[in-house]
């Protein structure tokens, strides 16, 4: 882990001029104005002129509550080659025209076309920063992959703002993450060329980062931390540990609502581990395994599951991976899963788990796991998705459901640039994702 540090200084002056010199000269691949590009600006134009209609034309962008928006989101524009993208293709250059000949008019006639025409570009804007980023994300619950609003719902949040110009001048219609490596770009806040592609990978991954202001959860397996956010901020966060490097037990990027607690959770062993780690053990100790351990060998995974008995396997075939069986441990002090697991359903059989082994939990090598990701503290997390009163289990009885009061946008992701305060900290790219991506990307060199 490495940081590069970003002075208050500095980042009062990357909303200025100076940011802007900065940022137009970062060199990124740019995105070119298409047919498809000017299509949707042609959908969206009818909603921008239906907004204004609905105000009685009344100007967003230079009301008396707007303060420097108009500013602002010039520069946005200007620099969006911080976010990959072509300013032409937001005419820049002829809004940035037109909000100057609006200030030095201020003729009503000059206003309200700099006004439409700041409302359009935005539109569009906001509209290319929302698209799904395409970079490997499972998306378990499609409501959570992201998709460009609509005009009218974009310009209303911004008129709903309290502040415009802290809605445009911190990136408020983003997440705040993508908001932090976006600053660090434009201000050429990096070192090297290296940490300037991390920003530029990192950034995509954020896009699929929610800028609602409810109640999620993101995990980086990077930090090997947990953050739970509300109204777009970090409120609480804690350890975790994540899968290990390698293609089977790596924890992959997932958007997921986490749907319900089993309590007096089963722990369901891989194949994978069962051949690699538990078969040889039951070579050795026999059926004294079972009752000493707490495993059942199982017909199949599930609440209908029927127990069979251990010894008709042949568990040097299981051992040599000829063979595979279901082995499942009930619930007890040494479950893996702890007292509970927090379930968001999934062909990959992902979720986030209590656990009883403190030991990897306070290692700082947290690359531990099988895929699952295990809390530092898990009875936290569960007081807060139940907003202060958690369940308890109602006996002894196996895997108790209980439904949270409202599902909760989980994101997986992996961001080897995090920002932190006034600087950006860079991970280990311990999955190789950063590196597979560099590869495939068409990057101008420094």
């Amino acid at each position: 882990m490495r940081k590069t540090g970003v002075s208050p200084s500095t980042i009062a002056r990357a909303g200025g001029i100076a940011a802007l010199a900065l940022a137009v000269a970062a060199p990124v691949v740019l995105a070119t104005p298409t047919p498809a590009l000017a299509a949707r600006n042609e959908d969206s134009s009818a909603e921008v002129v239906a907004f204004y209609r609905s105000r009685g034309y009344q100007p967003l962008w230079f009301s008396a509550r707007s303060g420097a928006a108009a500013q602002q989101l010039t520069q946005l524009l200007l620099t969006a080659r911080a976010d990959n993208r072509n300013p032409n293709n937001y005419r820049a250059k002829a809004v940035a025209g037109a909000v100057r000949a609006a200030v030095a008019s201020r003729d009503p006639m000059a206003i309200r076309r700099a006004d439409m025409m700041l409302s359009q570009a935005f539109v569009d804007y906001v509209r290319d920063l929302k698209r799904d980023p395409n970079v490997g994300i499972i998306y378990v619950d499609p409501e959570l992959r992201p998709t460009p609003p609509s005009a009218s719902t974009i310009l209303m949040e911004a008129a709903s703002a309290p502040s415009l110009g802290d809605y445009i001048g911190q990136m408020q219609f983003m997440n705040p993450i993508y908001a932090s490596l976006r600053q660090a770009l434009a201000s050429r806040i990096y070192s090297n060329s290296h940490e300037y592609r991390q920003l530029v990978l990192n950034l995509e991954r954020a896009r699929a980062l929610p800028s609602s202001r409810g109640k999620y959860v993101i995990v980086n397996p990077p930090a090997a931390r947990l953050y739970m956010y509300e109204n777009g901020r970090v409120v609480d966060s804690m350890r975790v540990v994540a899968g290990r490097p390698g293609q089977i037990s790596e924890t992959p990027m997932m958007n997921a609502y986490i749907r319900f607690v089993a309590l007096n959770p089963y722990w369901n062993s891989p194949p994978d581990i069962t051949s690699r780690k538990l078969a040889p053990t039951i070579l050795k100790e026999g059926r004294a395994y079972f009752t000493k351990r707490g495993y059942d060998l199982v017909d199949h995974f599930g609440p209908d599951a029927h127990v069979l008995n251990p010894m008709s396997v042949d568990w040097r075939a299981v051992a040599a991976g000829r063979v595979q069986v279901n082995l499942r441990q009930r619930p007890g002090p040494a479950n893996s899963m702890g007292k509970m697991k927090f379930m968001f359903p999934n062909a990959q059989g992902i979720w986030l788990h209590d656990t009883p082994e403190r030991e990897k939990i306070d290692d700082a090598a947290r690359l531990q796991s099988n895929g699952c990701v295990r809390l530092e503290a898990a009875s936290r997390l569960s007081r807060w998705l139940f907003n202060g009163r958690p369940p308890s289990p109602k006996g002894a009885r196996p895997e108790q459901k209980v439904n949270l009061p409202q599902p909760v946008p989980l994101y997986i992701t992996y961001l080897t640039a995090v920002p932190s305060g006034t600087s950006i900290v860079y991970f280990n790219d311990f999955y190789g994702k950063d590196e597979g991506q560099m590869r495939s990307m068409r990057m101008a060199s420094l």
